[in-house]
């Protein structure tokens, strides 16, 4: 089976930090807060607090009053994404629809539709629930709809791995694409979870952060780390082979080298204890990308800020790089995004794609208290300039997923 090289041509995001590529870019280097009140609902009876909210966001800007009213909240800001990094990519028109695939991913779909429909049916009876309920709930129309606003007729899917939904999208877009099936692929996550239910699923689970200082909440790898907060939006990347890319003189942002995809096999929400298949992850990714000891490499964390997953992926980071380990240069961008759950790691692949780019690095703001188990350079309150030739970009969800995309300058 033939093997070809596959190249970034496009960007766009929705964030807590910015509802534009260089919004979110300026907001990363600037090391901006994204984080705030839960605004969404009242939460005087809800124990935590505070999110990660999108902000100033006009899905009207988008999508037709009809198509708002048959569509989630998720759906929009995917669609939102897409459109930017469609429009930044100019793939469309250059190829036969049939070989442009649609991989978007979610975690959790519409469950504002579904609380919202839920509370119909109960307060008004079965016959007021939305016909369109269903379509606006699954976790395939975000993919279904970007599908047919551009007319994409490749394969249209979501990945569906809880917090490392986007990033499997992306590696199994490039598969996608190395491997023939398609010549580019619309990839990323969209998540939209910030209504009650969810934040009190979360928080009674005590997974969620309870801080009320928005400076003390969201704190990868510091020792006062005590649970994550919350955030919302979408990021979207145009994912082409390289070939045809280079003809058509695209920009190219960088190369997506390698991937890697496991499963613990271990908890249903807690990563295994040893790292073991996080570090697998990490190691396939960096064995595919040709990875060679002593280059310059920018990790972005999973680092969600709970407890368990600081040490957790640290251990792994550790197995995987051996002492490169402590010369790697890490951060965690959930400390100002919050966490986007489905969303993270498209979002976090683009901060990883535009860190190569640029030579700077995003810091992890407000670490602060130094934690003995969580060691090693994460580039804390500032970020920095460095330049990198290669970036590992880490996710890790409930059911023991773990996914690492590799991505190279070019």
């Amino acid at each position: 089976m033939e093997s070809r090289r596959v190249v970034v041509t496009g960007l766009g995001a929705v964030t807590p930090i910015g509802n534009s590529v260089p919004e979110f870019w300026q907001s990363l280097r600037e090391g901006k807060n994204g984080i705030g009140e839960i605004s969404y609902f009242d939460t005087s009876d809800s124990k935590a607090k505070l999110d990660a909210e999108v902000k100033n966001f006009d899905a009207r800007n988008y999508l037709s009053k009809i198509e708002l009213l048959r569509s989630d909240k998720y759906t929009h800001y995917a669609i939102a994404a897409s459109d930017e990094a469609i429009k930044d990519s100019g793939v469309i028109g250059t190829l036969p629809p049939e070989r442009i695939a649609v991989y978007f991913a979610t975690g959790i779909g519409g469950i504002e539709t579904f609380q919202q429909e839920l509370k119909k049916m109960i307060d008004r009876g079965p016959g007021r629930v939305s016909p369109y309920f269903v379509p606006m709930m699954i976790s395939n129309m975000a993919s279904g709809m970007i599908a047919i606003r551009n007319n994409c007729q490749g394969p249209a899917m979501p990945q569906v791995t809880a917090c490392a939904s986007g990033s499997n999208a992306i590696g199994e877009a490039l598969r996608l694409i190395r491997h023939g099936y398609a010549d580019a692929c619309i990839t990323g996550g969209s998540e939209a979870a910030i209504c009650k239910i969810g934040v009190a699923g979360f928080t009674n689970m005590q997974a969620l952060s309870t801080a009320t200082d928005i400076n003390a909440a969201s704190i990868p790898f510091d020792k006062r780390r005590a649970g994550f907060v919350i955030g919302e939006g979408a990021g979207a990347l145009v994912l082409e082979e390289y070939e045809h890319a280079k003809k058509r003189g695209a920009h190219i942002y960088a190369e997506v080298a390698g991937y890697g995809s496991t499963c613990d096999a271990y908890h249903i929400t807690s990563p295994r204890p040893d790292g073991e298949g996080g570090r697998r992850a990490m190691s396939d990714a960096l064995k595919e990308a040709g990875y060679i000891s002593g280059e310059k490499i920018y990790i972005n964390a999973h680092g969600t800020g709970t407890p368990l997953n600081d040490k957790f992926e640290t251990i792994a980071i550790k197995n995987a790089l051996g002492s490169d380990a402590y010369k790697a240069l890490i951060s965690s961008t959930k400390s100002m995004t919050g966490h986007m759950l489905g969303a993270a790691g498209a979002v976090e692949a683009i901060a990883s794609v535009l860190t190569l780019e640029n030579g700077i690095i995003p810091p992890t703001i407000n670490l602060i208290e130094k934690d003995e188990e969580c060691d090693l350079d994460y580039v804390p309150l500032v970020s920095r300039e460095e330049k990198v030739s290669i970036a590992l970009s880490n996710s890790l969800g409930f059911g023991g997923h773990n996914a690492s995309l590799c991505f190279r300058r070019i």
